[in-house]
């Protein structure tokens, strides 16, 4: 066991820890000091040629800009032009005229429709959108993000298309689906007993009302939300892979939980005393459509107040139809569509870029890849909606400009990521985990999968920096590769709630200032009682003849 190697190996990842937790260095100056760091060590240690070092950043950057870049820009583009459009607006009102009861609106906005942000945008949207509709209809500030953060970091490693899942399956050479599923599987009784705790959280301001008052008339309704997530995105993650998981699941659920939330209402099965506005008062938060300072194309603009037209079909199919050509199109090309994915499937490009012994090779598909895709139904929905093409232009560039420094991190993470594969850094790391842990690595294998999604606030950073840690683990132990690197995505579901940027997300939508540790305290519990349980689940896993 070479400790010095290992203590050499963990510096890239130190260096991130230190400087954005500590220091609070903006998130792409830190990854670029990563893979600084990275490049001297795996030349003056690991004796990696300068040649070798320059290529294996170079496949790193490419495996950044296609397929990830093109998905986060393509995601949150799409986003942006709904917002400039106003249907996003159409789409909040939608969703808010289920129901009156504040559990039941906060299923239907923190779970449902953050989950639907999270499979097409992610990054920060998904927290950022939900919590400020929260904070507008009263919720007060701490409990809307609180909610939120809940919400939002199960279906973490299916968000932006995908993206997370889709890149930790290329870097370690798994099957997508495979992997979608098998995290499926991991996260299915997180994704169940989440809404419950969205339901407790939703409750808890109004006076005197404890948790069996708070679950009273509304735990059926909070375990169909977790089962109508859940049981759709096991089959889509199984047949179709990741792209579409939590999309297909949260819309599910979406439409269960409105039917079931407007149905106990209906009866008067609920508590007056749950009716919104009837617990603490609450600060105003910014409108559904523009969270201050956060991460989500508010600042492309937002549509003219005017009076709320009518909630015809046809203004909800227009609000919802760049949403829907990307469901199609996604689902069109497929698998699950065999001749149209066959016929596409020569339109791409297979090259091999690093120098050294035992190279991988990167696939550029150039049709039928998320990011194409998405940008089409953008384009093709935002005209339906009315955007000029000017409009959508201006949107565009200001998306990119949005995203610059996401794009950054993802370069050097990604670029520092293959320059500790190749060098061996990434095996000197697996080796002493692996020698320090032995058989008990599944315990710890979600925690390593907390931290690096913790540090960055990325489920794709984390599966860049310890998907291979993981792969080489499991490979060491004689485990199931695609089990262990799974649970790698699992702790990223809890290490999401703590993140320092997702908090900082979540105050800002809310216009909240200085209040970070008492929102970590509150979110701590649930995200260290996940990992407890991940933890068994880990071990539990590794031990069946299935996995």
């Amino acid at each position: 066991m070479d400790v010095l190697s290992f203590v050499l190996a963990l510096v890239p990842i130190l260096w991130l820890v230190v400087v954005l937790l500590v220091f609070r260095w903006p998130a792409w100056r830190a990854a670029a000091g990563s893979l600084v760091l990275s490049c001297v060590l795996a030349a003056l240690w690991w004796h990696l040629g300068a040649l070798e070092v320059a290529t294996a950043v170079a496949e790193g950057f490419l495996m950044a800009l296609w397929p990830i870049v093109i998905v986060i820009i393509a995601a949150v583009f799409t986003y942006n032009l709904c917002v400039r459009t106003g249907a996003m607006d159409v789409i909040g009102r939608m969703i808010t005229s289920v129901s009156a009861d504040r559990r039941i609106l906060a299923l239907l906005i923190a779970w449902c429709f953050g989950g639907f942000m999270e499979g097409m945008a992610g990054f920060g949207t998904a927290v950022a959108i939900p919590a400020g509709m929260l904070a507008a209809l009263g919720y007060p500030p701490l409990s809307a993000v609180l909610m939120c953060l809940l919400a939002n970091g199960v279906p973490t490693p299916y968000g932006s298309i995908g993206i997370p899942t889709v890149s930790l399956a290329d870097l370690v050479g798994l099957d997508a689906a495979d992997l979608a599923f098998t995290q499926m599987v991991q996260l299915a009784p997180f994704f169940i007993v989440a809404p419950v705790l969205i339901v407790l959280v939703a409750g808890k301001d109004v006076p005197g009302s404890g948790v069996a008052q708070r679950l009273r008339g509304v735990i059926g309704v909070a375990l169909a939300a977790g089962v109508s997530f859940t049981v759709p995105a096991l089959a889509v993650a199984a047949l179709v892979g990741p792209e579409l998981t939590v999309v297909v699941g949260s819309i599910c659920s979406l439409g269960v939980t409105a039917a079931l939330g407007r149905a106990v209402e209906r009866r008067g099965a609920l508590d007056e005393a749950y009716r919104l506005g009837t617990g603490e008062s609450a600060q105003a938060g910014p409108s559904a459509g523009a969270p201050e300072s956060a991460p989500t194309g508010s600042q492309t603009s937002s549509p003219v107040d005017a009076p709320a037209a009518p909630l015809t079909l046809g203004a909800a199919l227009r609000a919802w139809s760049c949403f829907i050509l990307i469901f199609l199109l996604l689902l069109g090309t497929s698998k699950l569509v065999a001749p149209v994915n066959a016929a596409l499937a020569p339109l791409s490009t297979t090259l091999t870029v690093y120098s050294g012994p035992n190279p991988g090779s990167l696939s550029f598909s150039w049709v039928n890849t998320p990011g194409v895709l998405i940008m089409v139904a953008a384009l093709v929905g935002g005209a339906i909606q009315g955007a000029t093409p000017r409009v959508m232009g201006e949107v565009l560039v200001a998306t990119v400009k949005q995203m610059l420094p996401t794009v950054a991190t993802m370069l050097a993470v990604l670029g520092c990521a293959k320059v500790m594969g190749y060098a061996g850094m990434i095996s000197s790391i697996s080796a002493f985990c692996i020698a320090v842990a032995g058989g008990l690595y599944p315990l710890l294998a979600p925690w390593i999968g907390a931290v690096g999604t913790f540090v960055t606030g990325s489920g794709t950073s984390s599966g860049m920096l310890f998907g291979q840690v993981q792969a080489q683990a499991a490979e060491a132990l004689g485990a199931d590769p695609v089990w262990t690197v799974g649970l790698n995505s699992l702790g990223v579901a809890a290490g999401k709630m703590l993140s320092p940027q997702t908090l900082a997300i979540g105050l800002a939508a809310v216009r909240v200032r200085g209040k970070d540790a008492e929102l970590l305290r509150a979110v701590a519990p649930y995200a260290l009682g996940f990992l407890v349980v991940m933890s068994i689940i880990g071990m539990a896993g590794s031990a069946l003849p299935l996995w």
